[in-house]
């Protein structure tokens, strides 16, 4: 339950995911969402007249990439609450293309200096 998943899986296309359907999702047990919960001020299920928790397509997406966070890129809860706090999302792990290129230039110019 807990190894690494190459590709994110599927969601299905729905307005509301019951705790349930989210744990088959994620691949987690349903104690680590309401443990999550508290950890993870964004997510933020709705709750029914019955207190039955229903998770939005985007508490599904931000529990995918914190998963991905603890368990794949082994941050601790902390690091992945500030990871995630400074608006970073999972499809920014890597460096962005412009300071990538930034750092080329100057790599380039650094060269370009020392041959003179």
């Amino acid at each position: 339950m807990n190894a690494p998943t190459q590709n994110p899986p599927d969601i299905p296309d729905k307005l509301f995911f019951r705790i349930g359907e989210v744990s088959r999702i994620a691949q987690v047990p349903p104690s680590v969402l309401r443990f999550w919960e508290n950890e993870f001020p964004r997510i933020k299920p709705q709750r029914t007249d019955a207190g039955q928790r229903l998770y939005r397509r985007s508490d599904v997406e931000l529990i995918l990439s914190i998963k991905h966070l603890l368990y794949e890129r082994k941050f601790t809860i902390k690091g992945a609450r500030q990871h995630l706090k400074k608006g970073r999302t999972d499809a920014a792990v890597a460096p962005d293309q412009d300071t990538v290129i930034k750092e080329l230039y100057a790599e380039l110019k650094a060269i370009r200096d020392m041959l003179g």
